[in-house]
C-alpha cells in the first residue's frame, strides 16, 4: 500500500530535470541567448527550486588560442529546466590556469 508521501515524490521527480538535463538545457539556451560557442559546463547544483550551472565561453578568439578571451556565466534553471537567468561573473585568458 503506498503511502501519500510515497505517492508525492514520484511526481516531483518527473517534474525535476536531471543534474544531466540541467547541463544540457543550459548550455543550449545560454548559447542561443547570447551567441558564445560554449567550452564547458564547470559546475551543476540542485537548488530547492532548480539547478546552477557554471558555464564557460568563449568571448574573443585569439590567435594563438592560448590568447582567446573566456568568461564564466552562472545559469540558474528552474526545476524543468527552463532559463530563468544569466549572469557573467568571470573573465580570464584561456591560457590562464590559475583563475583567481
Amino acid at each position: 500500500m503506498a503511502t501519500e508521501e510515497g505517492a508525492k515524490e514520484p511526481a516531483r521527480r518527473r517534474n525535476r530535470i536531471t543534474a544531466r538535463e540541467a547541463l544540457r538545457g543550459s548550455a543550449s539556451q545560454l548559447t542561443e541567448l547570447t551567441g558564445r560557442v560554449i567550452q564547458s559546463v564547470s559546475a551543476v547544483q540542485p537548488t530547492e527550486h532548480g539547478w546552477v550551472t557554471h558555464v564557460e565561453v568563449t568571448e574573443i578568439e585569439r590567435i594563438p588560442d592560448t590568447a582567446s578571451v573566456m568568461a564564466t556565466y552562472r545559469v540558474e534553471l528552474d526545476s524543468r529546466g527552463e532559463l530563468l537567468s544569466y549572469q557573467q561573473t568571470q573573465r580570464y585568458a584561456k591560457g590562464r590556469v590559475d583563475r583567481n
